[in-house]
């Protein structure tokens, strides 16, 4: 043969090489046609905006029409776009103008500023009195070149794949129960129904294009037939979302659908390469699985350590320095004084606990510690991303337990019980310099952490279908409907922590001073953290499970019961009860719940105490070398 025909033939053989290679599958053509049905929505939506007068209220309803249909394509192709580039989402559906990134990734880089788009915000901005055509053409704008970002080869790339699918559709799932029914990012409450019937069928085309490009690791007939019968079920309700039956449509159906796509992700090995995965547990086959999301690192310094007798052993030591006062500066008081286990790791003897000079109050109450591993951040403020940091921060705190470092390293090395069991535990840590206060505060930290590792009533509900109360679950639904606690505590862990579980929400809710609404707290909260406008007087959102056995209320400890924390956030927050509150993120508007409504709320609240087995408390203390520290009392004096 010829060398020129030998050179054409490769060359042939390369270009239809690189043709099959390039050839879109339909699959990508889903991606691709619901991308540019979305873009074309949004310029006809520009379009609309240029053309109407926006303060008539028929103009208004143009806009508001021309901002729901480009929802609805928004809401088909949402299981890609929220998964493949988070950030750009919140310039498509951003549900705050601006917010601060409190991700997990503030574990490595400050908070930073993050400006919102797109078309809650264009809805929400449409409603003001003061609204012009320039700012909402903007927010449109941003939102277009949002859409464009989705176009990279970076992310269309992951389409020629099958590994990004199932942690798609697993956060999908995720929102499904947490996100999608509560209107947190759907300003209008009428079109909640609609955009989620809209999406379980733009989803179930997902599926039939994916399973057409990949019939090797395909959706399973045993997802896609559940998942018809959960669309039948979601066209079967009301189309006022304050009638949706949240509760059967988590626990029949998408902890379920949940379950089979984690399996298909272990089944099929797939392999992520996204940051929204950064703390999910494969394994877990249940929302409501305890190991769903991992925020914090327990074991502190013994990180290493996987040997079940030496974590016992470490947990042993780590419950007598719980108790033991030691490690205060005055040996007076103990990490117990505060957080009582018998009162769930909290104090509900006082609205707030003394200072350690006993000449005051803190500032604050005291926060179970149960749950806590459940937060990327800590304290109220967020100062803390590790369960260590924030231990040592108290026990060296002059108004906590105001102790030394050293000092306190020296008196717990006096006792030889202490001392000889850490010289065992150094050896297994990578600490080169001998024993430090992280070997006695991880000990600590893996000590309490345990009581975050069970379930209550409601759980067991959603895990294992045992029955709850009528009441519960129609507390549950007005949890997630009509009194819009879920558009701030979040599914599973009713805390601040929503899907992906990467990021923890902080809220401006107006919280008084006292009961009489005379004045808002004085606590500037996060700001003094991360000072900015819009973190002025915000709080960590907490856990409401246990929150029965968790009294008092709120970060400055005012409400001493569920029926006056009800009524606060009843009447619209701080705002609602005529306190100046200009950043204020609650909704003002009064939520209008009746007397019944507020008792099927708390019934829901207890349904979430949670089965804990307290130990009791050591019957002694490890003795001390020096004979002035072997008079201190078990849990401290005060």
């Amino acid at each position: 043969m010829k060398k020129a025909g030998l050179i054409s033939i490769i060359v042939a053989i390369a270009i239809c090489s690189f043709s099959l290679e390039k050839k879109e599958t339909e699959y990508h053509k889903c991606y691709i046609n619901g991308l540019n049905a979305l873009y074309n929505e949004q310029v006809s939506l520009e379009e609309k905006i240029k053309n109407t007068d926006i303060t008539s209220e028929t103009g208004k309803d143009i806009i508001k029409k021309g901002i729901s249909e480009a929802r609805i394509k928004l809401k088909n192709i949402d299981l890609w776009l929220r998964y493949f580039e988070p950030v750009a989402y919140n310039k498509i559906n951003g549900p705050l103008a601006v917010e601060w990134e409190n991700e997990v990734f503030e574990k490595y880089e400050k908070p930073y500023r993050r400006e919102g788009a797109g078309l809650s915000l264009a809805e929400l901005y449409l409603n003001d009195k003061n609204a012009n055509k320039d700012t909402l053409f903007h927010l449109i704008q941003l939102s277009l070149n949002a859409i464009k970002t989705f176009q990279a080869d970076s992310i269309t790339r992951q389409l020629d794949t099958f590994d990004h699918f199932f942690y798609a559709n697993r956060l999908f799932l995720l929102n499904l129960a947490a996100v999608y029914t509560t209107g947190f990012e759907c300003p209008d409450k009428k079109n909640i129904i609609a955009e989620l019937r809209s999406m379980l069928v733009g989803v179930k085309n997902i599926y039939l294009t994916y399973n057409q490009s990949f019939p090797l690791t395909p959706v399973t007939k045993s997802y896609l037939d559940l998942y018809e019968k959960t669309i039948v079920f979601v066209n079967d309700q009301s189309e006022d979302f304050t009638a949706f039956n949240h509760f059967i449509f988590i626990r029949n159906y998408v902890n379920p659908l949940f379950a089979i796509n984690q399996k298909l992700i272990n089944d099929y090995d797939a392999r992520s390469r996204s940051f929204n995965d950064y703390t999910l547990n494969n394994l877990s086959h249940s929302i409501f699985d305890k190991a769903l999301y991992t925020p914090q690192n327990t074991k502190g310094i013994y990180s290493l350590v996987a040997d079940q007798k030496t974590l016992d052993e470490i947990k042993h030591i780590g419950k007598l320095l719980f108790y033991d006062p030691i490690l205060s500066g005055n040996n007076e008081r103990s990490c117990a004084s505060c957080h009582k286990p018998t009162q769930y790791f909290t104090d509900t003897t006082s609205q707030t606990s003394l200072v350690f000079n006993r000449l005051g109050v803190l500032p604050r109450n005291t926060p179970s510690l149960i749950n806590v591993v459940y937060n990327h951040l800590l304290m109220l403020d967020g100062k803390h991303i590790s369960l260590q940091g924030q231990a040592k921060d108290v026990m060296t705190n002059p108004k906590e337990m105001g102790g030394d470092e050293n000092e306190l390293l020296n008196k717990v090395l006096s006792c030889s019980e202490y001392k000889k069991a850490f010289k065992k535990f150094q050896k297994l840590t990578p600490e080169e310099n001998g024993i430090t206060l992280d070997h006695i505060i991880s000990a600590i930290t893996y000590y309490y952490s345990e009581f975050s590792n069970y379930y209550s009533p409601f759980d067991e509900a959603m895990n294992d279908n045992k029955t709850i109360n009528d009441e519960s679950i129609k507390g549950f639904n007005l949890f997630m409907g009509k009194a819009q606690c879920a558009t701030c505590h979040f599914v599973p862990q009713f805390n601040g922590v929503k899907p992906p579980y990467i990021s923890s929400e902080f809220e401006v809710l107006g919280v008084p001073a006292d009961k009489d609404y005379k004045k808002i707290s004085e606590d500037n909260g996060r700001y003094n953290i991360n000072p900015a406008p819009e973190t002025y007087k915000a709080f960590r959102t907490g856990s409401i499970r246990n929150a029965q056995f968790t009294k008092p209320y709120m970060h400055n400890g005012v409400f001493s019961s569920l029926e006056e924390v009800i009524d606060f956030y009843d009447a619209g927050g701080g705002t609602g009860k005529n306190l100046d509150v200009k950043n204020q993120t609650l909704s003002a508007d009064s939520l209008k719940l009746t007397k019944i409504e507020k008792n099927e709320l708390i019934s829901f609240i207890h349904s979430l105490n949670e089965n804990i087995i307290f130990h009791t408390p050591p019957e002694k203390l490890p003795v001390s070398s020096n004979k002035e520290l072997n008079g201190r009392k078990v849990g401290g004096e005060y």
